[in-house]
């Protein structure tokens, strides 16, 4: 039976949830996701949960927030004025925007407070400062 080990290209199908189970990623109603363990691809929480499990075997594992996507960082809390925001647009927490990098990758902002003629944008990770929750089932080692 394969064993999943570093530098193994792996297949794995997962559900992950918040700790109030909420679910906000499940690769069930698709292809599974394919990536190369130890290489720094997945979160170091999920790449570690991976490594040693065999081909059919699933796990449940709980990743603290320090092994997902980190702490909240508040120096992502951007406050800009309404008038740089799109014409005719009404901000409103909780409202995704998206913003074009110098590079020409795109990021998600989110409105996290609107005042009189200013907003603070969010631009940490949706799940930055969240633990998480996987099933995990590996599917196939190459």
């Amino acid at each position: 039976m394969s064993q999943a080990e570093k530098g193994s290209k792996v297949k794995v199908h997962y559900t992950g949830t918040l700790t109030d189970e909420t679910i906000f990623d499940s690769s069930r109603q698709r292809e599974p996701i394919e990536f190369e363990v130890g290489a720094g691809q997945m979160i170091a929480g999920f790449d570690a949960a991976v490594e040693g499990m065999k081909v059919g075997e699933s796990k449940k594992v709980n990743i603290p927030a320090t092994e997902a996507y980190g702490p909240k960082n508040e120096e992502a809390m951007i406050k800009v004025a309404k008038t740089q925001l799109p014409e005719g647009m009404n901000p409103e927490v909780g409202m995704q925007l998206e913003a074009s990098q110098p590079d020409g990758r795109t990021q998600v902002l989110v409105v996290a407070e609107v005042m009189e003629t200013e907003v603070v944008l969010d631009a940490n990770h949706p799940l930055a400062g969240k633990d998480l929750i996987f099933d995990i089932e590996l599917v196939e080692v190459n």
